[in-house]
């Protein structure tokens, strides 16, 4: 029973130092920041020995050495097979079992190359029997003041109808996980309502998801619009990779780009400004509801291990952010919940056959030495 399941006294966080556009100068001090800002955490710092050095001596703090880097234009295969001591796989090795069944770590977060993340994290923890990619699942501002569940946002570039059936079960998981509904409604992101609509692939996944809809198995409300997203039409909204990314990175340009035009209109003339100082306090609150910064950190569904991703062009307070929900995420035993609920949905739809086996076994093998 998920009211059984007691939060995590202590959480261990492991971070890819080395991941995103910019690196440890970045990584280091949200970490930094981070850890000041939550007594029950511990960190593990994967780096190359000279971009960790200015952590040495921090409390709560382990370093672990890694000797390559995986670039934001590695390809895939560079990543698994020729950078085999990069810091993102180390990072994510830190979440398997060593001597005595205890893993070094309870969650990692890295802002490096998203495919070789999802393609690292794949080989290293494995996926969940039943499902066949992860999926990165983020939160979105919706207009009546909560948030929209989107998955996947950029894992999976292309994908089936089954997957993307596999991704509403998993996202249906993580909204039951957060907000304690049992039921949350599921939209299939389209380019209209109508059931005719789409690609060939969006139709049959249309299909497949009204069938476990009548079957129990999830709450499926139809097909949604873009702008849906933000009318918080769904409490989940489900897509490939290409078209979550192409949505997420649209929706922060036309954040920052309203910003900018508000601040550009405030400051036009004297006038323009004085009436600035008099709506400060609603500016203020404006901007911090559209900053994407404040949503940074999308969960991979899916897999054997809690794995968070964070914006490649992350700043130190968006980084910070990703740690922040890594954090509240592994605390409250998400992967044990998504578990659960991914199990008992899947379990269902195949019915008394028991075509699917669902167990939740990870191969042992020991963490990376500290430096």
């Amino acid at each position: 029973m998920h009211s059984a399941l007691q939060p995590l006294a202590r959480v261990r966080v492991a971070v890819d130092c080395m991941g995103g556009d910019h690196g440890p100068s970045v990584t280091l001090p949200a970490c930094k920041t981070f850890l000041d800002a939550h007594p029950q955490a511990d960190l593990v710092l994967v780096g190359t020995a000279e971009a960790l050095a200015p952590a040495r001596g921090w409390p709560r703090t382990t370093l672990v050495a890694a000797t390559e880097v995986v670039a934001m234009d590695d390809a895939v295969e560079v990543a698994l097979r020729k950078k085999r001591d990069s810091s993102m796989r180390v990072a994510i090795a830190q979440l398997k079992p060593g001597e005595g069944g205890r893993a070094a770590a309870d969650v990692c977060v890295s802002a490096g190359n998203t495919g070789a993340l999802m393609a690292l994290a794949r080989y290293v923890l494995k996926t969940f029997d039943g499902i066949d990619r992860p999926a990165i699942a983020a939160l979105l501002p919706n207009q009546k003041g909560g948030f929209t569940k989107v998955l996947d946002l950029g894992a999976n570039v292309d994908c089936s109808a089954e997957h993307l059936l596999q991704f509403a079960v998993m996202g249906s998981a993580l909204v039951s996980a957060l907000d304690g509904n049992d039921e949350p409604s599921v939209g299939l992101l389209n380019i209209g309502e109508e059931t005719i609509k789409g690609s060939e692939v969006i139709k049959r996944a249309g299909e497949l998801l009204r069938d476990a809809g009548a079957a129990g198995q999830i709450n499926f409300h139809g097909n949604v619009e873009g702008n849906d997203i933000f009318k918080g039409t769904t409490d989940l909204v489900v897509c490939d990779g290409f078209v979550g990314n192409v949505a997420l990175k649209t929706s922060e340009g036309l954040a920052g780009m309203l910003g900018q035009i508000i601040k550009d209109e405030f400051t036009r003339t004297p006038l323009s400004k004085l009436a600035a100082l008099v709506a400060m306090p609603v500016l203020n609150r404006f901007k911090a509801r559209l900053d994407h910064r404040r949503y940074s950190g999308g969960a991979l569904l899916g897999l054997r291990g809690l794995v968070f991703k964070a914006h490649g062009s992350s700043d130190a307070f968006a980084f910070e952010r990703a740690l922040a929900r890594a954090y509240d995420a592994a605390r409250n035993r998400l992967l044990d919940r998504v578990h659960d609920r991914i199990r008992n949905t899947l379990a269902g739809a195949a019915g008394a056959s028991g075509e699917l086996d669902i167990t939740l076994t990870v191969a042992a093998q020991p963490p990376a030495k500290a430096a």
